[in-house]
């Protein structure tokens, strides 16, 4: 039986958040292309607020793991 780490399934959700992330910008690109003048205006208004939203829930989500990661860590022996 394979046992996985916290540590192992902390990099593998970061890795996870690095994807979303990723797609949340490629996504907010796509919402912008061919658009020009004031459809473009409007669009990248209402699509950098959806960015941000998710951008900031996917670093919320990074803080908590990284603040898990750090907590599971021993203090050094003395």
């Amino acid at each position: 039986m394979t046992t996985v780490t916290p540590q192992r399934d902390n990099n593998a959700r970061l890795g996870e958040l690095d994807e979303l992330t990723q797609a949340a910008w490629m996504a907010y690109s796509e919402r912008l292309r061919d658009l020009t003048g004031s459809e473009y205006s409007q669009a990248e208004e209402e699509g950098w607020s959806l960015l941000q939203d998710e951008l900031a829930d996917l670093g919320a989500q990074r803080a908590t793991i990284t603040a898990s990661a750090i907590e599971q860590v021993p203090p050094p022996a003395k």
